[in-house]
């Protein structure tokens, strides 16, 4: 049973990678080299951060070059702000009595600094800041706090901290929202990968906060498959009045390229769960919805976790001027022609989709019902115009019913 956390800081409670890509891109400007781009850096950078210092920049001192990033990063870090679901996640562990702790890189006045804002330093029994090598800190963390390693869980955004993770014999969590890909995560094998905190709360409470592997999400066997059922989602290509259809870029899906959408609630129809996906994904209200094709996503690598899914695809137009507002799942959006929009990685699910709708036409057809019609009650009046109307295409139905009412 899992008593204790040790929580990552950049990337795991905060989102600090604006910032640092900011401050690291200037090092490489000071130190002669290219700035770059976001997934470049992803990419690249490791801990601990002289492995980085060492690939990029091998001749410039380390004293050089901590001056130039912290004289960049003390500017920009107005920038860091909580994660989504941080906050709760802390009160649900205050609450439930789960001893918290702090391992990271992250400078100390930085991190209060950081706290200041966020507050989060009164959830934390003990932090451990500036601490390069993680993994030549966690056996003190463990021996000084009493802390016994199987009942510990280590909760981090890189592969670092899942190597410290093994190295201190402690449970491990990789989350998705911060520096590495899942791809990396997946490379360094934590016990468990979940998107967000709040997931991982669920998963703590459904198991009874066992994190033994048996407790893990994992293909199910044969008797558990017969006990499960797919999960139904909606999704959507949602034009604008150019004819270019919106592309959302998510960590979910390895990082690729798809379109806005999720699961269908209870008792909700497929229509409205794709109006109230795409409204909480993208901030868009959406129009001439209609149905394109169903597919069957099963145990797809392409995705964070195993899972079955029923995908029922359409295509849409939205309402007015688009003014995209993606939420914690989108990490960028583009408005693209159907083909630009397939040149671009995508995953598998939008690269069919995309297939379908291009071979059919770029313009979204007008929308059709994606639900019958409720039988409405039978006035007096178009009874009367029913008759009238049967009686004029039968005209022997027409004598039948008079004779009836003689």
């Amino acid at each position: 049973m899992i008593r204790n956390i040790i929580f990552d800081w950049s990337g795991t409670l905060v989102d600090d990678l604006p910032a640092v890509l900011k401050a690291s891109n200037f090092v490489l400007t000071q130190a002669g080299k290219p700035e770059m781009s976001l997934d470049t850096f992803r990419a690249e950078f490791s801990l601990p951060f002289t492995k980085f210092y060492d690939r990029h920049t091998p001749d410039v001192p380390m004293p050089q070059l901590e001056e130039w990033f912290h004289a960049s990063f003390r500017d920009a870090q107005d920038s860091v702000r909580e994660l989504p679901h941080a906050r709760d996640f802390l009160k649900f562990c205050r609450a439930r009595k789960i001893r918290t702790f702090l391992l990271s890189t992250v400078h100390a006045d930085y991190f209060k600094v950081q706290c200041g804002v966020t507050g989060f330093d009164v959830f934390l029994d003990r932090p451990y800041t500036d601490v390069w090598d993680k993994r030549e800190k966690i056996h003190e963390i463990l021996r000084e706090n009493n802390l016994k390693p199987d009942e510990t869980l280590f909760i981090g955004d890189m592969e670092h901290d899942i190597e410290t993770a093994k190295h201190g014999g402690v449970h491990s969590c990789a989350v998705l929202t911060g520096y590495n890909t899942l791809k990396q995560l997946r490379a360094a094998q934590p016990d468990l990968i979940v998107e967000h905190l709040a997931e991982l709360r669920g998963l703590l409470e459904q198991n009874d906060f066992n994190i033994g592997r048996a407790a893990l999400p994992r293909r199910p066997n044969q008797k558990d498959a017969q006990q499960r059922v797919p999960t139904s989602t909606v999704g959507a290509l949602i034009f604008n009045r150019a004819d270019e259809a919106l592309m959302i870029r998510t960590h979910k899906w390895s990082d690729l390229w798809g379109i806005p959408g999720g699961k269908i609630k209870w008792g909700e129809t497929s229509e409205a769960a794709l109006r109230r996906e795409i409204k909480e994904e993208t901030n868009l209200n959406v129009k001439d919805i209609q149905f394109v094709l169903v597919q069957d996503c099963i145990h797809s690598k392409e995705f964070y976790r195993d899972a079955h899914f029923v995908l029922l695809n359409y295509t849409c137009r939205c309402v007015g001027k688009p003014k995209v507002i993606l939420n914690e799942e989108g990490r960028e959006f583009r408005w693209l022609s159907l083909a630009a929009a397939k040149k671009l990685p995508l995953n598998t699910p939008t690269k069919i989709l995309l297939k379908a709708v291009m071979e059919r036409g770029a313009h979204p057809p007008r929308a059709q019902r994606l639900t019958p019609r409720q039988p409405q009650p039978e006035t007096r009046t178009t009874r009367r115009r029913s008759q009238h109307a049967r009686a004029r295409v039968f005209p022997n139905q027409k004598s039948k019913i008079k004779k009836r009412r003689v």
